[in-house]
């Protein structure tokens, strides 16, 4: 059982005839209603019917879209939602960008799981070409980040050697078959025994298609480890095609949070801690409300180590309006920092060099902020109690 696109995995179209066409439904792989179409049996076919861990390819039959395609033992299966004439001639065009990301994908599969092998004794397990990423199921508990950084640089150098990758038949009764490695062959499987060979690194029992040469596969990326079931890890790669996308998509992100951040990517990750941060602060303000016919608010916010007066205009500029006074700190509370009082000019205008006073500091202020350095932290108390007087007054007063 070998099919034309076994035998040459390059071709993108191919005349054949059609054998048989029944009525069928197809179940979406994302869920949904049942599609109803046909099953169509072809004299031969160069689009793959997943296997091997290797989804199914796509493409045209004539002009009839293929949706799926399948093995039923010795028979590659195509749904269309048009029927065919069965002995009718019929020209078979490949989805060459899909096909090509998975031989990338597959082949730097066998590449990485025989220099981990060879390199640390792990074996391949199991394996999942993704939509998005690929995974190989290693049968050990961890992976160093020192072994996973020697195992990139060990493929990605026999990338650059330009190996050629080769495909061979066997007779199944071939006493080499069992030199080969193998996860073994499905319980229905006839015919000759397909090994991919990877020049002086590895021969493997496969049936999906590859790429002729490492160099074909370009890069590869070891991306993270992941923990696996019963005792295994889960490593995750991207190959080829898949890697530079990945790295545009990276550099769009990128690009957007520099302009959001207004900083550079080094500092992109401090830069989304101190926005954590100040919405975590915003959760835990302290409110006070007073009910007078112009309601007037009072926030005080816990006094944090970290922040700047960047950190404490942000807040204000979220929180801020007339009706409201805000009182801001940033430092150590047992050592000097500094403070911003916001709220109505007039309010602002009387309070704020008295809180500078209060915590042994200096400030400045217009337009309804008065901020400043203070020298005595832990008299925050002090100004509080001096802000909920000042709404007092300003209820009895209306």
């Amino acid at each position: 059982m070998v099919f034309q696109c076994q035998r040459d995995s390059w071709a993108r179209q191919f005349s054949t005839r059609v054998v048989s066409c029944r009525e069928a439904e197809l179940r979406p792989e994302g869920g949904g209603e049942p599609i109803r179409g046909f099953q169509v049996v072809l004299e031969d076919t160069i689009l793959f019917p997943e296997g091997g861990g290797q989804p199914d390819d796509r493409g045209l039959i004539g002009a009839v879209p293929v949706l799926r395609v399948t093995r039923r033992g010795a028979q590659a299966v195509h749904f269309v939602e048009s029927a065919l004439e069965p002995g009718s001639a019929v020209l078979l065009s490949l989805d060459w960008e899909r096909r090509f990301d998975h031989m990338q994908q597959h082949s730097g599969q066998h590449l990485i799981t025989a220099m981990a092998e060879r390199m640390f004794g792990f074996k391949t397990t199991s394996w999942e070409l993704g939509r998005q990423q690929c995974v190989i199921e290693l049968n050990t508990p961890s992976m160093t980040a020192a072994q996973m950084e020697a195992l990139e640089q060990s493929v990605n150098e026999k990338i650059r050697e330009r190996i050629p990758v080769t495909v061979r038949e066997l007779a199944a009764d071939d006493p080499e078959v069992e030199t080969v490695r193998s996860r073994g062959l499905p319980g229905d499987y006839t015919g000759p025994v397909r090994v991919v060979d990877i020049e002086g690194i590895d021969s493997n029992m496969c049936c999906g298609t590859h790429v002729s040469n490492l160099s074909d596969l370009q890069a590869i990326k070891l991306l993270c480890t992941e923990k696996g079931k019963k005792n295994k890890t889960n490593l995750v790669f991207l190959a080829g095609n898949r890697l530079l996308k990945s790295v545009e998509q990276s550099h769009r992100t990128e690009k957007a949070l520099t302009s959001l951040l207004k900083n550079g990517p080094g500092e992109h990750v401090e830069a989304v801690k101190r926005l954590q941060s100040s919405v975590k602060l915003l959760q835990k303000v302290r409110r006070y409300e007073v009910g007078w016919e112009k309601q007037i608010w009072l926030f005080t916010c816990p006094c944090r180590k970290e922040g700047d007066s960047e950190f404490m205009n942000i807040i204000a500029n979220e929180i801020g309006k007339e009706e409201t006074l805000l009182f801001l700190t940033v430092g150590d509370e047992k050592e000097a920092g500094l403070f911003l009082l916001a709220g109505s000019a007039e309010a602002v205008e009387n309070l704020g060099p008295r809180v500078a006073e209060l915590l042994e500091g200096k400030g400045a202020g217009k337009r309804g902020r008065y901020q400043g350095k203070a020298t005595k932290m832990s008299r925050r108390g002090e100004v509080q109690a001096l802000l909920e007087e000042f709404i007092s007054q300003q209820r009895d007063e209306a």
